[in-house]
């Protein structure tokens, strides 16, 4: 019996290959995703930190995210990494930014002003636009900027509304973060710019119906296809403008501020935002158009709107104007910029031309016809050439579409960008030369002309100020000529009860209090001020004036008098008042209250008088020993008290120490380390300062035996205590300085326990209640300017 031999098939030891090039698939794919994302973030990232780079020289997110982006894409390993499918889902998400974009766009402005009769902004506007779009006309059809195919009349029309636009986003963010949002100048730049944005975009909606970028046969099918657009458009604004109120209104009324938005009313609203947008593009119209004039036409008003733009804008600058740039950097091929050729280079320079001469030579005459200067009117100018993102997305989309070529697309873009760039510049071109035009009045002692009259705004809040109000208005006589004109106020809470006292006056519109408690005291101020200058008066000019206001408006109030009066200089009393056994009560926290609001906004310097003891309110007169101290440590504070403490150098009754506290840098206590946000030079510039007006003083007055000086060489703020501590009892008055110092050693620590932070470091603890020290103190604050534009105030007007 033969048997026969059974054969297993072969085992197979690997991967077939099928398997194996399923697995090279997917780990290409991996690699190949996970580099398309690095690519990404690092766009983001990178456009982050240069930006940080580039903040010293004041320009905008745009230029950061247009040069990484730009520069990103078109490095070969990352341009290669993104084929035709990730380019095309990337045109997508792009696309979809761009409706996004001009949604909010729309949203943010007034249709309705184009009604209306053309304010000076809008003249200054359109001029600029007229002459671009002129210039443009004239020149570009004899450069060859579109493709043989293209229809020169349309390219020639888009090219001029291109030309002659602004990017208001761009401009109204520059403007506001450089300061000169609220300058007469700035306003103008920035409405005309919103004019300008909106005119053109009106423009491009309209274009966009004459002339689709669908080609039809017939022309009976063109009429048909523009019939079509024009019905969609008519009901979208129509409903737009008529229907969603309607709707905005009950969601805005079934979500009041302070409450959370309900989830469901959120994406019901967004829902129809999305539909009223989508509504023109089912009659076959531009997609981003019919986004725009959905938002346009849309409320502005209300709380779904403001959601709206916030969020939608905070997405935009976020997420998508990196990734748009990105996606620029990926469609242009910069080898293809025919840079060899002079035509190429002709073309270049004028788009420059047009952009540049025709906007500043329209703005210019436009302008000058309004009774502008031409050189504040040329700044408009080349600010109003800056364009925007939605500018760069049309001259790559009108490359997409075969309008233009490479080489004229990239110089659209590079255009755009340079008119980005020199918009920082010319920024603070206007402000160096607003501050040569404008006028700048310091309201302070420190810059006041020894010729001039002091102008002082003295507060009481009752008669239990008087005597110490008297003294203060004694020792700020200062010389004999030119004298000082005083206005004593009264600040008078307005509560229920005494408002229902006030009349009408006979004759005029003003009301007058009838309360008998207040006239009494008004009268008893009077008095006791009118009788001091009449007998130890020499020099001195008395006014009366009341603050007559509830607490939240009493600022208010002292702030337009002291505008009125022109004061250099407003004494207040501090709002707790002193009991007989020499402490504090517990204060009014409505006097507070306009102390503090004072400190923020006063147009002129500030002073808080802090009453202890009882030696501050003996009277004060020529045949009196009244000691004074001031205590210099250095900063603008500082300097306007010594600047006071001049003027108190001239009664013959005061005798007036001032005390210098240095650093001591060779001690052993001085502190290793200080944490200082000053720069070195701004810290240096500083001691430059308080050397020059501490020189200026000891000459005045040190050196010829008028006031006496004392030195202190101090480590740290603990011997800065110490030394305040050893004060007691030698002094009636000490004057120090609010704060404003750069060097903060001496100080350093000093407020971790401040009781009241509004007297600054030095003069809380002088009239902390833990302080042993009856001596009483006089808090001073420089006037600080409105703004931060170096010594020009940021509503200046120069037009």
């Amino acid at each position: 019996m033969s048997s026969k031999s059974s054969r297993r098939p072969p085992q197979s030891h690997g991967p077939s290959p099928s398997h194996k090039q399923c697995l090279k698939f997917v780990a290409t794919s991996m690699m190949s995703g996970f580099g398309k994302f690095v690519a990404i973030i690092s766009a983001f990232l990178l456009s982050r930190i240069l930006h940080h780079f580039l903040k010293p020289f004041s320009q905008p997110q745009i230029t950061s995210d247009f040069l990484i982006g730009m520069v990103l894409a078109t490095i070969p390993v990352v341009h290669e990494t993104f084929g035709d499918i990730s380019v095309m889902n990337l045109d997508n998400i792009v696309d979809f930014g761009m409706i996004l974009y001009t949604f909010v766009l729309g949203l943010e402005m007034d249709p309705y002003v184009i009604f209306k009769a053309p304010s000076r902004p809008a003249i200054v506007a359109y001029a600029g636009m007229l002459s671009t779009c002129i210039l443009t006309c004239l020149l570009t059809p004899w450069l060859h900027y579109g493709t043989k195919d293209t229809n020169m009349i349309t390219l020639t029309i888009s090219l001029s509304i291109t030309l002659s636009g602004s990017g208001s986003h761009v401009l109204t963010r520059l403007i506001t973060n450089l300061k000169i949002g609220k300058s007469d100048i700035g306003k103008l730049a920035v409405v005309a710019g919103v004019h300008s944005d909106m005119i053109t975009m009106f423009f491009y909606s309209i274009l966009f119906v004459l002339f689709p970028l669908e080609k039809i046969s017939s022309t009976k099918g063109e009429i048909k296809h523009v019939v079509k657009m024009i019905l969609g458009i008519l009901i979208q604004s129509i409903i737009a403008a008529k229907v969603s109120p309607f709707f905005f209104n009950w969601i805005n009324n079934e979500n009041p501020e302070g409450k959370a938005l309900k989830g469901s009313h959120l994406v019901l609203s967004m829902a129809f935002m999305a539909v009223i947008c989508s509504c023109a593009t089912w009659f076959g119209y531009n997609p981003f158009f019919s986004a725009f004039l959905a938002g346009l036409f849309l409320p502005t008003e209300g709380r779904i709107s403001k959601w709206a733009i916030s969020k939608i804008n905070y997405l935009l600058s976020l997420l998508f104007y990196p990734l748009l740039f990105f996606w620029v950097g990926l469609k242009i091929d910069f080898s293809d910029f025919q840079g060899g050729q002079i035509g190429t280079w002709g073309r270049f320079f004028v788009l420059i031309f047009i952009v540049v001469v025709g906007k500043v030579f329209g703005t210019i005459c436009g302008g000058v016809l309004l009774g502008f200067r031409w050189p504040e009117l040329a700044a408009i100018g080349m600010l109003l050439t800056a364009k925007g993102h939605f500018h760069v997305y049309l001259a790559v989309h009108a490359f997409r579409s075969k309008r233009i070529e490479m080489p004229t697309c990239i110089s659209i873009v590079i255009v755009i960008f340079l008119s980005i760039v020199h918009t920082p510049f010319i920024v603070k071109h206007i402000i160096r030369r607003a501050r040569a035009l404008v006028p700048v009045h310091r309201m302070n002692l420190q810059c006041l002309d020894p010729k001039t009259e002091l102008k002082i705004l003295l507060c009481v809040h009752g008669s239990h100020n008087l005597p110490s109000a008297i003294n203060l208005l004694a020792i700020s006589r200062g010389r004999p000529n030119p004298g000082l004109n005083v206005y004593v106020t009264d600040m008078v809470e307005l509560s229920d009860k005494l408002a229902s006292t006030q009349e009408k006056e006979e004759g005029t519109n003003n009301m007058v209090l009838t309360d008998k408690l207040v006239i009494e005291m008004r009268e008893q101020i009077t008095q006791a001020f009118q009788a001091y200058v009449d007998e130890d008066g020499t020099s001195i000019t008395l006014g009366r004036s009341h603050a007559l206001a509830t607490f939240n408006g009493m600022s208010r109030e002292l702030i337009v008098l002291a505008e009125d009066f022109m004061v250099s200089l407003i004494l207040l009393p501090f709002h707790k008042r002193l009991n007989p056994d020499g402490t504090h009560d517990s204060g009014s926290p409505g006097f507070r209250y306009v102390n503090r609001k004072l400190l923020r906004h006063a147009p002129c310097s500030i002073g808080i008088l802090v009453e202890r003891g009882s030696g501050f309110a003996d009277r004060i007169s020529k045949l009196s020993e009244c000691k004074v101290a001031i205590i210099f440590i250095g900063g603008k504070d500082d300097r306007e008290a010594l600047s006071y403490a001049g003027r108190v150098a001239w009664h013959p009754g005061v005798k007036l120490t001032v005390i210098r506290f240095l650093v001591d840098k060779n001690s052993e206590n001085a502190p290793r380390r200080v944490s200082n946000r000053a720069s070195t030079a701004e810290e240096e510039e500083e001691m430059k300062l308080d050397d020059e007006s501490f020189a200026d003083f000891y000459e005045k007055y040190v050196a010829g035996g008028k006031v006496a000086y004392m030195e202190k060489h101090l480590a740290n703020s603990s011997e800065t205590y110490t030394n305040l501590k050893s004060l007691k009892g030698q002094y009636t008055l000490i004057i120090v300085g609010r704060g404003g110092r750069v060097n903060t050693i001496l100080t350093l620590g000093l407020n971790d326990w401040q009781q009241c932070p509004e007297l600054g470091s030095v003069g809380d603890v002088l009239s902390g209640s833990g302080f042993e020290c009856e001596s009483s103190v006089l808090i001073i604050q420089q006037h600080r300017l409105k703004g931060q534009l170096d010594g020009l105030s940021d509503d200046f007007s120069i037009m």
